[in-house]
């Protein structure tokens, strides 16, 4: 039936209400009526706002459900020209090869066929009615094609952010920068639309960072999320949850935990489905919950620090490490992951004790826009002190050689360590004269083998679990200080948001400095417990002896020595 044979009522109903519109569409592919999520996505197409973000969970239909908008916006107006964007060209013609084949099968559609004597392929196409112009009525291209030069009324962003541009910095900023173009293409019309359609990568994800820009958001989650949940799609003090779903966690919280769309995932495929994904996954591709999520792929966090005012010449001998709410440091800009925050301790020993060690550790691989990192930590009673961190631009300057040598001084280092990677130890003996004219110390250089991301993350996460790192408040506000409109620099953004994969920071001197100190400092913290353990044993064996001694006299009639079982040269029951 053509659209000329059908009511004028119908039609109209159809053109009012894409809900309606795209009931009919399901119809004609024979598949079973739209969910009740899929008609509230429908909804929000229509009615959202010229700037808008779509995230629902993998395999919700979004994307059909938007090349059905596509037709309904072309059968209310034929002279819209409607870009399509994908991360990838050959996604970005699926979704056009399917518009197309829409228009041209579908009764209701079929006058608005491209007619062949216009333009007419898969990924450039015009419909019948549309007057000449410049822009064709669909276009797909990918992130990375030819975006310069079109106009559009409408523009559909369908998962531009996959995990191959979206893993390691370079391509988030890259990413970034590309859609950026979409404000040229755009018409300046009060009725032009960008609409994006995805699921986002990471916490960083572009969808997070075009919500800065004042694109509304809204997600729909497979599952009813739980109060802990819900918490975790607040951003701004304004829920990104679609109101459907918080509305009907409201009416029934016995919801939570279920699916929130039955007749596409029920509940047994959805745990299936999150066994297979892993936590990190599910949480990503079916929750949307990136704050979630990340806390699992991001192993460095910045509540493991004991934040606190680090003295020059003493600190308390232990501290007690806490995240209760009353001791964050709400006057310092945590840099970190959604809801990762610096913390005081809980308690620290009344008994000041002067420091054991000091270091000044040096990633001299500043060259281009990497930096030339420093740091300088002291070491007391397992502790590792960091209270100063810095990064040099102008590589191996004799500027930079000087303020190295000062602050070797500065602090009075008992070592300066070197890492000696680039340049066969030519930065070693650059900065040797400065350091005998200024502050003659040791200079020890440092090689490392190992894949850098995974190396970095070894060395630090053991002590950020076990609370031995603390950081002088001073040295935050330094970083944030230093760093402000280039945040890649900070010590802490690359502490937060370092993950296994290679490359995955755009810049990571200063954490790299810093995973140098510290394994340093893990080797003497080893060497003392392998020399006090060798003490104890020494101590406890000299007091068995003495024990076996006075018995075998006659000066005591019960024998002490063996309780240990060190007399019989057992050792496991001291230190196991």
């Amino acid at each position: 039936m053509s659209i000329n044979a059908m009511s004028t009522d119908y039609v109209q109903q159809l053109k009012e209400d894409f809900r309606l519109f795209l009931f009919a569409v399901w119809q004609f592919l024979n598949l079973p009526p739209p969910t009740d999520i899929q008609y509230d996505i429908a909804y929000h197409l229509q009615h959202g706002g010229k700037r808008i973000i779509i995230e629902a969970y993998r395999g919700g239909g979004k994307s059909w459900i938007t090349s059905a908008f596509v037709c309904w916006l072309l059968l209310r107006n034929p002279q819209l020209r409607i870009m399509v964007v994908s991360a990838s060209k050959e996604r970005a013609d699926s979704f056009s090869q399917f518009t197309k084949r829409l228009l041209g099968d579908m009764p209701i559609l079929q006058h608005l066929k491209p007619t062949g004597l216009a333009r007419d392929r898969m990924d450039v196409f015009d419909v019948a009615p549309a007057k000449n112009d410049h822009s064709p009525s669909v276009k797909s291209v990918g992130i990375t094609g030819q975006l310069t030069g079109s106009r559009a009324d409408i523009i559909i962003a369908d998962d531009i952010e996959v995990l191959n541009n979206s893993a390691t910095q370079d391509a988030r900023d890259k990413l970034s920068e590309l859609v950026k173009e979409f404000d040229a293409i755009i018409k300046p019309l009060d009725t032009s639309r960008i609409i994006y359609l995805g699921t986002p990568q990471t916490e960083m994800s572009i969808y997070n960072t075009l919500a800065e820009r004042g694109y509304e958001v809204r997600i729909w989650p497979a599952l009813y999320p739980n109060a802990e949940q819900e918490a975790a799609y607040v951003f701004n003090g304004r829920s990104r949850l679609a109101p459907l779903i918080t509305k009907r966690v409201q009416e029934n919280p016995e919801l939570v935990g279920h699916t929130t769309d039955p007749k596409r995932f029920s509940d047994a495929d959805l745990m299936e489905r999150r066994v297979s994904y892993g936590k990190a996954g599910f949480s990503l591709q079916f929750m949307l919950d990136t704050a979630l999520s990340d806390a699992e792929k991001y192993p460095l966090k910045l509540h493991d620090l004991i934040v606190t005012n680090v003295g020059r010449e003493k600190a308390p001998s232990s501290f007690e490490w806490c995240n209760d709410p009353d001791k964050r440091c709400k006057e310092l800009e945590a840099l970190g992951l959604a809801g990762d925050y610096y913390y005081r301790p809980l308690w620290t020993s009344e008994n000041f004790m002067p420091f054991t060690g000091r270091l000044l550790t040096i990633d001299p691989s500043g060259r281009g826009k990497d930096e030339l990192a420093y740091n300088v930590t002291y070491f007391l009673n397992g502790y590792v002190f960091l209270t100063e961190s810095e990064g040099l631009l102008e590589g191996y300057s004799e500027k930079n050689l000087k303020t190295l040598a000062e602050t070797a001084k500065k602090h009075q280092v008992h070592k300066v360590l070197v890492e000696s990677n680039f340049g066969d130890g030519m930065f070693t003996q650059l900065l040797k004269p400065w350091l005998n004219r200024i502050y003659p110390v040791s200079i020890e250089e440092v090689r490392q083998t190992a894949q850098k991301e995974q190396r970095i993350i070894d060395t630090l996460e053991p002590v950020l679990m076990q609370h031995r790192l603390v950081v002088d408040a001073k040295v935050i506000e330094r970083d944030l200080e230093a760093t402000q409109g280039r945040v890649f620099y900070s010590l802490f953004y690359q502490m937060g948001r370092i993950t296994a994969e290679r490359g995955a920071l755009k810049h990571d001197d200063r954490l790299d400095a810093l995973a140098m100190a510290v394994a340093y400092w893990a080797s003497v913290m080893d060497a003392d417990a392998k020399r006090i353990e060798q003490e104890v044993r020494a101590e406890a064996l000299e007091k068995e002896l003495a024990d076996f001694i006075a018995w075998a006299s006659g000066e005591r009639d019960e024998p002490e020595w063996g309780v240990s079982g060190l007399a019989f040269g057992e050792t496991g029951s001291w230190f196991n």
